[in-house]
């Protein structure tokens, strides 16, 4: 019982004293093997277990792969393709935000590279085209999030670890829900252009249209290499996220030409921090995560959900409603590594898909990259466009309405998620 408790109630108190992740499991997991008895060297024997998967490669190439390809001007190559097509729509320059978003987001993976990718050209540009600053940052931030959701995706790669399911099914479990986000954040920008009577520009010339798809070929290409090649068989996801790197360079310093030597290191190092936080909360996890199953505390928590709750259709709402919760206050990559074996428990006890079950924990991490206060892309926006964080979680609040309708979409209609997966 002591033992549960440390890893429970401890572990939550060391969070609300803002004790950084990786060094909270790792104390509470310490705590926990004195308290069993358990020789200490088992943490380090687990520290050494949990980062040895070849899939974990994938975090720190795909995070490295979006930095060079956002300095080598990619970024700034899909927005003038997506500008020439709507930009003389109504809403034209946000949708022109969602657009381009929604093609880095396949470049990238990762949901803050694309806030700051496209955000940075996008925010100053709708600001001076008559939007409202809070708007635009905030369609910055939520365009941002189709990051997790599009393929080839880290949060898929993370939990395909923790859960154990096939990278690639899990990646297409993510496309048509980022497509709906997509498209219900397209319909806000015409709502809220056409409310707020913001101009529209003028049409792009044929001449235009064609000299900027020629100029953005590179860019536009990136997303079919990869995922051409993970689902061609060609290559793995962790290979092609290897690739994705090899592309950027080739890009960035033959055809771009905006890729320097001297931009390298600072690139690297970016690149490093970010996945230096989120493969230390994976790989310190990994005893935390065999102490959790010796001591039952998942199948336990399960048996009480289905006891409590009786219905697959509550049990799913609870785990959504908790998961949001605990998103406002919780780092989203902590909450997938640390509470995984118990969220898998109980999507086997209630017997959900597990691909399906990872396309709801993923648009769950979504909308938290978005959700007040803590959301990772709020502070991208936050920094991009010089506003606070309460005046851009304000202007915020529809777009997650439009993420929690596909939330919903996604959780109870399996086949929203699963109509991409191979028969």
């Amino acid at each position: 019982m002591s033992v549960s408790l440390l890893l429970t109630a401890g572990f939550a108190g060391l969070v609300i004293l803002a004790v950084p992740f990786a060094i909270a499991i790792g104390l509470v997991t310490m705590g926990s093997l004195i308290t069993a008895d358990i020789e200490p060297a088992f943490l380090a024997q687990q520290l050494i277990a949990g980062s040895q998967s070849f899939s974990l490669l994938a975090i720190p190439l795909f995070m490295l792969a979006g930095e060079i390809m956002s300095a080598g001007g990619l970024s700034q190559r899909l927005v003038e393709v997506a500008s020439t097509l709507v930009r003389h729509r109504t809403g034209g320059l946000a949708i022109v935000t969602v657009l381009a978003a929604l093609v880095f987001s396949a470049i990238s993976g990762s949901a803050p590279a694309t806030t700051a990718a496209i955000g940075a050209i996008m925010i100053p540009a709708m600001v001076k085209a008559g939007y409202d600053k809070a708007f635009a940052a905030s369609i910055a931030v939520s365009a941002g999030v189709l990051g997790p959701l599009i393929p080839p995706s880290i949060a898929f790669v993370i939990w395909g670890i923790v859960a154990e399911q096939s990278i690639g099914r899990l990646f297409l479990s993510g496309v048509i829900p980022g497509f709906a986000i997509a498209a219900g954040l397209i319909v806000l920008c015409w709502v809220h252009a056409r409310r707020n009577a913001v101009p529209t520009l003028p049409p792009a010339s044929w001449a235009e249209v064609r000299q900027a798809v020629s100029a953005g070929k590179w860019a536009l290409l990136s997303p079919v290499f990869v995922l051409g090649g993970i689902y061609g068989g060609v290559f793995t996801p962790t290979e092609a996220a290897a690739m994705s790197c090899v592309y950027a360079l080739v890009v960035g310093f033959l055809f771009e030409r905006k890729l320097t030597l001297k931009a390298l290191p600072e690139l690297l190092l970016r690149s490093a921090r970010t996945s230096a936080m989120v493969t230390a909360i994976i790989a310190v996890s990994a005893g935390f995560g065999v102490l959790v199953a010796q001591e039952r505390i998942a199948v336990d928590f399960a048996a009480w959900m289905a006891e409590s709750l009786g219905s697959k259709w509550l049990a799913l709402a609870a785990l959504n409603l908790a998961f949001f919760l605990l998103a406002a206050v919780m780092d989203e990559i902590a909450i997938m590594v640390v509470l995984g074996p118990m969220l898998i428990a109980i999507a086997t006890r209630f017997g959900v898909d597990p691909v399906h079950f990872g396309a709801i924990i993923v648009t769950n991490v979504a909308i938290g990259m978005a959700a007040p206060p803590i959301g990772y892309c709020l502070f991208v926006g936050m920094a991009i466009s010089g506003l606070s964080l309460a005046r851009i979680s304000r202007a915020i609040w529809p777009q997650i309405l439009i993420m929690l309708v596909v939330l919903m979409l996604t959780t109870y209609i399996p086949s929203f998620a699963l109509l991409l997966q191979p028969r």
